[in-house]
């Protein structure tokens, strides 16, 4: 490859240069965009620390991937969205709110993760609504696989129901 990768990161344009193109999209995002939200844990798309939110194309829904094993040459013409895309800084978004009320995380590594997986979740949620009964099933899809070391996986699925929960058919809110 030996033309710039173009794509954007959080609604802005980036340009990748073509040697970067084997390297891994969270070592990316730290070391040429200085956006350090996003976690690497294991490296090896296992523990999901790196979950970060991509979409194809502008009006698609959002799908988790994994950038401790996503190179950048293979978000070319995607649209990424990390943990900084989240919130403002006078409001956070519902989902962090919902994991500061909840106290869903103690140490906060896997924060990011599971905020880019549930965010991607909702993003389908809003597209395709499901039941509410099959909200727990959807919520485990999506967040499921994502690790954290102080075990606070009780905590971070009510959060996500919380706020999920009005995106579900007879949840709550309409559509």
């Amino acid at each position: 490859m030996t033309q710039p990768i173009r794509f954007h990161i959080n609604d802005k344009p980036v340009q990748a240069e073509a040697g970067d193109a084997d390297m891994a999209l969270i070592d990316f995002l730290h070391e040429r965009q200085d956006l350090t939200g996003t976690k690497f844990c294991c490296g090896i798309g296992v523990c999901r620390a790196c979950t970060v939110a991509t979409r194809e194309k502008g009006d698609g829904v959002l799908e988790k991937t994994l950038s401790c094993s996503t190179p950048v040459s293979a978000v070319e013409n995607m649209s990424i969205y990390t943990v900084e895309s989240l919130g403002s800084e006078q409001a956070l978004a519902p989902l962090q709110q919902a994991f500061l009320e909840n106290f869903s995380f103690q140490c906060g590594y896997c924060a990011p993760g599971f905020l880019m997986a549930a965010t991607a979740m909702l993003s389908h949620l809003k597209r395709a609504p499901v039941p509410a009964s099959q909200l727990d099933a959807v919520m485990e899809t999506w967040v499921g696989g994502n690790l954290c070391r102080c075990t606070g996986y009780v905590r971070y699925m009510e959060a996500i129901r919380k706020v999920a929960l009005p995106y579900t058919l007879g949840g709550g809110v309409a559509l």
